[in-house]
């Protein structure tokens, strides 16, 4: 589970995000990372036991992100993340194609996965593989378990127009006009902290491990 002060070190850090402050406060960073790493590692444990692309051996620490922030090109000079990230997936948190993805914060935690933002010739293979398999797309996607879990697909950054080699008229799409293909399930402070964390997280990857084969096969 996530323990409670990991939840409240991130909510501290979300109102006094400077060097100063984290610094006074660096054992508090230290415990709650420790804590991401464990429940990263049980996680990982259990991925693998049915998605066997997934070492089981793959150090925790290779999962997680980093917490502080790139600011060399962005307007936001904070020097820290208010979230731990863990990303699941043959290289850990160096994402080469599809993977799964859990998100820490005490207001707006979620599990995920999917091919996020995939290059052009990727986005090109995902799309072709929709194109040609669209009867197995939509039996994993719309398998009730499934969306009654996930939903539908994100559509944050979908094209306005048709991909190039598509036509307006091709059934699937409003799917080949994503650019992004992934799906989301949100997950509040106290489910992450209850004893049952680790199984609710495992079960809702194992879940989204069908679609995640399909992108897989998309891009070999």
């Amino acid at each position: 589970m996530i323990n409670s002060n990991t939840f409240k070190f991130l909510g501290d850090l979300a109102s006094n995000n400077n060097r100063d402050w984290f610094l006074v406060n660096k054992n508090r960073y230290e415990d709650a990372r420790l804590n991401v790493l464990e429940f990263a590692e049980d996680v990982l444990s259990g991925i693998s036991n049915f998605d066997p692309a997934i070492p089981s051996v793959l150090a925790p620490k290779d999962c997680v992100n980093r917490i502080y922030r790139d600011v060399r090109f962005s307007k936001d000079k904070t020097p820290y993340k208010n979230n731990f990230g863990i990303g699941f997936s043959p290289n850990g948190k160096k994402f080469i194609g599809p993977g799964y993805y859990l998100h820490i914060h005490p207001e707006d935690s979620f599990i995920g996965g999917g091919c996020w933002m995939p290059e052009a010739e990727l986005l090109k293979a995902i799309r072709q593989e929709i194109d040609y398999n669209g009867s197995d797309f939509h039996k994993i996607t719309e398998n009730p378990s499934f969306v009654k879990f996930f939903g539908s697909l994100d559509s944050e950054y979908k094209l306005k127009t048709c991909p190039k080699g598509y036509d307006l008229d091709h059934p699937e799409i409003e799917f080949l006009k994503l650019k992004s293909f992934t799906f989301t399930h949100a997950l509040t402070q106290k489910e992450l902290s209850s004893s049952s964390a680790l199984e609710e997280v495992i079960d809702g990857f194992s879940k989204l491990y069908p679609f995640i084969a399909f992108l897989r096969n998309a891009l070999s």
